[in-house]
């Protein structure tokens, strides 16, 4: 596997000739490059970025030095290009599986406010791009992103690792488990024992153990893991962050405007609100995504409400609707209620035929008792 970084501070990336990986650079195993950005510049001060237009605080990275680096670099078919941001893709373990397969990933590491979009753009047009985030937070600048996917990537490469097992029995990797409590020497440490079960050399036992703990484990830390998590066909179903407010809101217009038609209302909440709007839900609701070929194409939402689980804006995109998205993303929303949820709730349009088709299959009854928007009904299904 080829990597290349372009990044204005190359001295950041130095930590890739470091163990494992600068192991594997020696062996032939990866082919690393790291690139300055500044020597595709042509001014005496090497200038990468300048203000954006339309006004805001911050710089933006200009678009002709990485124009011209990926030139030089040969940049095209076969390659990917991996644009660090705080907006794009959450980045997990599936992810780091999928990049495994590459044969060249090309990181643009971005600082300030972000790339020129054209950038990007120009990038789709010569190669496969992916837009990946870290998580829910901002950092100085993408090398310490590029990074972490750098060590996750590459020890997943055949030959990287040593020990192949250790690949699977490590923490998200097969079954989607945390990984077990661990143990060395000495068998007594400040008064605390290894558990007894681990020196009893029954591999049977032992292995019992390591799963029950891994399942204890990620009960506790990351309940969201022991439900199914993907769609038949392997796609996975993720956790929404602020940075995909931007694809919520234009799914979420286009599935109300549907809703709108076939209501005839207009005044649905949903299809007013605006991109704070919805980034502000995104941090009191759960909520998830699933994305094929790179494009949002379905979410719900739910929080908790007392002793109800309340499940909102389950949305599937127009032209993949009657395929079984929809009752996937239902089914998975119900299967991560947390433990004091004893009902469901949930609101629809009353000349939605589709959608109370969907929710009277999947056992929710329809509670005309119950107070609901103008237009609207609402559904219950205990659980």
């Amino acid at each position: 596997m080829r990597l290349d970084y372009l990044s204005i501070f190359p001295d950041y990336l130095a930590p890739l000739q470091l163990s494992l990986p600068g192991k594997a650079v020696a062996s032939g195993l990866l082919d690393l490059h790291v690139h300055d950005l500044r020597q595709w510049t042509h001014d005496r001060h090497h200038t990468t970025d300048d203000t954006p237009y339309g006004g805001g605080a911050g710089m933006v990275m200009k678009p002709e030095p990485f124009g011209e680096a990926f030139e030089a670099l040969e940049v095209g078919a076969g390659d990917t290009v991996v644009f660090t941001t705080p907006s794009g893709q959450p980045f997990d373990q599936r992810v780091a599986e999928d990049l495994a397969t590459r044969s060249r990933l090309v990181f643009a590491c971005g600082r300030y406010e972000g790339i020129d979009q054209r950038v990007i753009d120009h990038a789709r047009s010569i190669a496969e791009v992916r837009e990946i985030s870290l998580g829910d937070y901002v950092l100085n600048g993408g090398e310490v992103a590029a990074l972490a996917i750098t060590e996750a990537v590459v020890r997943l490469l055949p030959g990287f690792m040593g020990n192949a097992e250790s690949l699977v029995e490590e923490s998200h990797a097969e079954g989607g488990l945390l990984e077990y409590p661990v143990y060395t020497k000495p068998r007594v440490w400040r008064d605390r024992e290894v558990p007894d079960v681990l020196l009893s050399g029954d591999h049977g036992r032992i292995a019992a153990w390591r799963h029950d703990q891994a399942v204890r484990r990620t009960a506790e830390r990351r309940p969201d893991l022991l439900h199914p998590s993907a769609l038949d066909d392997g796609t996975p179903i993720v956790r929404a962050g602020r940075g995909d407010a931007e694809e919520l809101l234009t799914l979420q217009r286009a599935c109300w405007v549907q809703e709108a038609l076939a209501n005839d209302l207009l005044d649905i909440p949903a299809l007013h609100e605006g991109l704070d709007e919805v980034r502000d839900w995104i941090g009191t609701w759960e909520t998830y995504l699933v994305r094929r070929a790179g494009r949002l194409v379905g979410a719900v939402r739910a929080r908790l409400d007392g002793e109800v689980w309340e499940i909102g804006r389950l949305m599937v995109a127009p032209d993949l609707q009657g395929q079984g998205l929809g009752r996937a993303l239902l089914d998975h929303v119900q299967a991560v209620a947390p433990a004091g949820a004893t009902s469901y709730a949930l609101v629809t349009g009353g000349r939605s035929e589709r959608n109370l088709r969907l929710y009277k299959k999947a056992g929710f009854r329809l509670r005309r008792d119950l107070a609901a928007p103008v237009g609207a009904v609402t559904l219950t299904k205990a659980r």
